[in-house]
């Protein structure tokens, strides 16, 4: 028995020490964790429990019967991030590149499988050169199987991708179809073909890092939600990420007791919307002081900037928060802020989570560059999102609400709960000017008179009063009083129970 016991520990020993000290002082020297040791950082200390550690490869091609390394390059099991169950996986480039076998693919799909059946999120941590070249399409066949599990396991479960290596060819699809992609500056990188092919193909030359590093997806693509300088603060930021999300669609999202009472009032917003309406101002100042404690996790902080995304908490419950930035292009919406915003209420809508929206639109952007990149079939995306959206949505306006853009930023006739519009709201067709100018097209000429038109109709029309009459905002609120309003109907929404008429599923506007 201490014989087998000895064999034991030797077999797990070679596993811990995946492609051997050499590589594992490599993976280092580029200032790179190893598998385990970034499972390590991520888990909470001694909860990890390990699957499928002596898996090795069944290929006999090209010399790969002589090399057999265990655990093939991929790390996989569950722990416990601050308590709460997470299946993860982490490829090691350590061994064989951190390539995708057929046994590899295998472990992961096992791990996805079982996370399905108890409900708990999946963390893909990715660092691989791509496919087992070896094995030809055995490692094909591996990713279909995987991205299968992918498109299954979304709305089910949480899927996050870490990208902290090399993530090229088909191995981008995985992290493509997972709710949120995180990478590494300068260590990290995504893209469907290299720099060599690029070059032959189109005769560019681009580095891996103007091709598809952390700042190109972060800020140009917008196919990465955030970047981070380096292993450690990625994931110590991820394990204050997942602390936001539900294990599952069948869980609501976590509470955490918090010392901020609902009933804070913050005098300081009555005068954070300029008297001026042509001048900006920070809708993240709004944010971090209604959210409990101030803390906002923002998503894609560096691409489509004119709309703002995040998790925040109220009254210690997750809430998805959306904001028009009238910092950044005034706040219109246009296609690349449409996208991003739909998605992220559709992941809000499918995890039980409330969504709170900040309104602060003039209108969707004009022009031929947006007509022509189909802003009709891309805005109408994050329309469809609010409208099918079944969570509590609570929608405050605190400033301009015109044209399409009004009806689409969660208004009332998309299923708003609770429409609430500060004092300073201006709601119409379009902005006082520009609507004066068509009505009174024969006075264009006669500035003094355009002026005295222009504030007849700000006054009589541009003001939350007559959507208020309607019904269409529940209440006129003052600015100090936001969080107070937000938290107690939230709180109402608590028991909402909304259904969609049956389909086997909608056909949104791809």
């Amino acid at each position: 028995m201490q014989d087998i016991i000895r064999q034991l520990e030797e077999k797990r020993e070679r596993a811990r020490q995946g492609g051997g000290k050499r590589r594992i002082d490599a993976q280092h020297a580029k200032g790179k964790l190893t598998a385990r040791e970034r499972i390590d950082m991520l888990l909470d200390p001694g909860s990890f429990e390990e699957w499928d550690m002596f898996v090795e490869h069944r290929c006999n091609d090209f010399g790969m019967d002589k090399q057999t390394i265990p655990s093939d390059g991929v790390v996989t099991g569950f722990g416990t991030v601050n308590g709460r169950l997470i299946f993860v996986f982490s490829q090691d480039f350590t061994v064989f590149g951190g390539s995708l076998s057929e046994a590899h693919a295998e472990k992961i799909c096992k791990l996805m499988d079982q996370a399905m059946k108890v409900g708990a999120p999946v963390i893909g941590i990715n660092d691989s050169g791509g496919a087992r070249i070896q094995e030809g399409v055995a490692s094909l066949a591996g990713y279909a199987e995987v991205f299968q599990r992918n498109i299954m396991a979304s709305g089910v479960v949480p899927q996050i991708s870490v990208i902290m290596g090399p993530c090229a060819g088909g191995a981008v699809y995985s992290p493509a179809i997972t709710d949120f992609i995180f990478m590494v500056r300068d260590t990290s990188y995504m893209f469907v073909t290299g720099p060599d092919v690029v070059k032959t193909v189109t005769h560019e030359e681009v580095t891996h890092e103007e091709l598809g590093g952390a700042g190109t997806h972060t800020s140009t693509s917008g196919v990465a939600d955030k970047a981070f300088d380096n292993d450690a603060e990625t994931l110590l930021s991820l394990r204050r990420f997942i602390d936001f999300l539900p294990a599952s669609n069948r869980e609501q999202p976590p509470l955490r007791p918090t010392p901020d009472p609902g009933d804070r009032v913050e005098i300081s917003l009555d005068t954070l919307v300029p008297d001026d309406p042509t001048r900006p101002y920070d809708i993240k100042e709004l944010i971090t002081k209604v959210v409990d404690e101030g803390e906002f996790f923002e998503l894609q902080p560096d691409y489509a900037a004119n709309i703002i995304v995040g998790f925040g908490r109220m009254e210690g419950a997750t809430v998805g928060i959306v904001a028009n930035q009238p910092m950044v292009l005034a706040g219109c919406l246009d296609i690349a802020s449409s996208i991003k915003a739909a998605r992220f209420v559709r992941f809000c809508d499918c995890f039980n989570i409330p969504i709170v929206t900040f309104v602060d639109v003039p209108g969707f952007l004009p022009g031929t560059a947006q007509e022509y990149g189909g802003i009709i079939k891309h805005g109408a995306k994050l329309l469809f999102a609010y409208g099918e959206a079944t969570v509590p949505k609570v929608t405050v306006i605190t400033r301009k609400a015109y044209g399409g853009a009004y009806d689409v930023m969660s208004s009332k006739h998309l299923r708003g709960d609770v429409n609430f519009a500060w004092p300073s709201a201006e709601i119409a067709v379009m902005g006082p000017k520009g609507a004066v100018e068509i009505i009174f097209r024969e006075d264009i000429g006669d500035k003094e008179k355009i002026a005295e038109r222009t504030e007849e109709y700000r006054t009589r029309f541009a003001n939350p009063f007559i959507a208020g009459h309607r019904g269409f905002i529940d209440d006129v609120i003052m600015p100090h009083n936001t969080r107070v309003r937000i938290c107690k109907s939230l709180r109402m929404l608590r028991g909402k129970k909304l259904e969609n008429p049956w389909k086997k599923h909608g056909n949104i506007p791809l």
